[in-house]
């Protein structure tokens, strides 16, 4: 009888692994991440998935092999918004006993990338077909497209003196930084002691006016695929530093530093995910003249709180916190989705490499700035700036900043972080960092065009 139970047990193991390699893969998520730079797609499954695609003017067809037809893959259907710059439609139908088809229908010329991600965090198997431009988006004229949506809030800029002899046009910062978007001035590497980081002299400088457009980059930590840390009651940390980010916008764009308007750029303005090496990018085509990257912390207990600034380190982090946090932020692009084939190792290597002592020096008085404000509306973690090896802070021409808002993992603070009015309070403190800074940095002079 024993014998019989057990040749039963494994005939019915037999049997259940031949139905599930009939079935083939499981649909666990479908998911669609529109966004002005590109849209991606993603089918989540329990096991690989096989595909195939063909591109045409109008369209793509990807077929999925091995699977039937199911609810959750149908879901693709009703999830094409009417804003999509690429999607105008999803088909999708049994194209043979084993083969799915998707027959995605195109806005515009499109070249798609399709890869496979292994499982990673919540994640299983993910197919990824990201849907780009054959001309890549360009986030000056994207920053230029968006200030002339704007017109009916012109910039406050210094009028010019008057000429002798005919009248002269009113300087146009904004067209000075298109004419000049490939040139910059490189800053001195100068060494800083450390008590001038802490508390900087004001220098004879701060009054001298550079007559053009001052850009502010502010990178919304994580998004699209990759949530960030979740809060005991569910908040995302990719949608609160959204929030946090577009209040601050605001705040700058209405800001002008010595007559000088200022402008923010936003590496990510939705949700959609951003590859680290790409903010670091975006923020160096703009010509940006600050970089600060906005999150919310999460630790493995929750009594964990206060808000922190970190700056980058070339010599090893400032604590073991401190490289906790920069090798959890530096893996955000493997829950995000990043196509590794389609990446230059070796450039993006080379680029990431490049950070000056001057950009750090720098970082690290930004970093006190905003430091000195965030702490008269909440507490602070550390009272000082930390140090590590944050990829996205490695712009070598750029202070930047990374700052984390609050323990998003502390219940009390994740309440805060979700209060509108807190974010406000937030989005207060750090444009009076980025203007305490500036009184005391002023920004270099662009070269003007001849």
């Amino acid at each position: 009888m024993k014998r019989r139970s057990i040749l039963n047990a494994g005939t019915l193991v037999l049997l259940l692994g031949a139905q599930q390699i009939a079935r083939g893969a499981g649909i666990v998520a479908v998911r669609l991440w529109p966004a002005p730079d590109y849209t991606r797609l993603t089918i989540e499954s329990d096991t690989l998935l096989a595909s195939k695609q063909q591109v045409a003017a109008d369209r793509m067809t990807l077929d999925l092999e091995g699977i039937a037809l199911d609810p959750a893959l149908r879901e693709l259907v009703g999830k094409v918004k009417a804003d999509d710059p690429f999607i105008a439609g999803i088909r999708i139908a049994q194209a043979g006993p084993n083969t799915v088809r998707l027959t995605i229908a195109l806005k515009q010329a499109a070249l798609p990338q399709v890869f496979q991600l292994q499982p990673v965090a919540a994640y299983q198997h993910r197919l990824v077909v990201d849907f780009y431009p054959p001309r890549p988006v360009d986030p000056l004229e994207a920053l230029i497209a968006e200030r002339m949506k704007e017109q009916d809030k012109p910039l406050a800029i210094a009028p010019a003196p008057a000429p002798a002899i005919a009248a002269a046009p009113v300087p146009d910062p904004l067209g000075e930084l298109i004419a000049q978007q490939t040139q910059r001035p490189p800053r001195a590497a100068v060494q800083v002691p450390a008590s001038e980081v802490a508390k900087p002299a004001v220098p004879a400088l701060a009054n001298a006016k550079t007559d053009r457009l001052i850009i502010v980059a502010l990178d919304p930590g994580h998004g699209g695929e990759d949530p960030g840390a979740i809060g005991p009651g569910g908040t995302r940390e990719k949608d609160v530093v959204l929030q946090i980010a577009h209040l601050l916008r605001e705040r700058i764009n209405n800001m002008s530093i010595n007559g000088n308007p200022m402008r923010a750029f936003l590496t990510r303005d939705a949700d959609f995910f951003v590859p680290l090496g790409t903010r670091v990018d975006k923020a160096r085509r703009v010509q940006a003249d600050l970089f600060v990257s906005i999150h919310a912390d999460a630790f493995m207990t929750p009594t964990a709180r206060g808000a922190s600034v970190f700056a980058l380190s070339q010599s090893g982090a400032s604590s073991s916190a401190a490289r906790w946090m920069a090798d959890k932020e530096n893996k955000a692009d493997l829950v995000g989705g990043l196509n590794i084939k389609a990446q230059d190792q070796h450039v993006m290597r080379a680029m990431l490499d490049m950070s000056t002592t001057a950009q750090i020096n720098d970082s690290l008085k930004l970093g006190s700035a905003l430091l000195g404000e965030m702490g008269t509306v909440g507490r602070l973690h550390k009272g000082s700036v930390e140090q590590a090896g944050f990829a996205v802070l490695k712009a070598p021409d750029i202070p930047s900043v990374l700052v984390e808002t609050a323990f998003i993992s502390n219940p009390e603070e994740e309440t805060k972080l979700r209060s509108s009015g807190y974010q406000e309070q937030l989005a207060d403190a750090l444009i009076k960092g980025i203007e305490r800074y500036f009184s005391r940095n002023p920004p270099l002079a662009r070269n003007r065009p001849l």
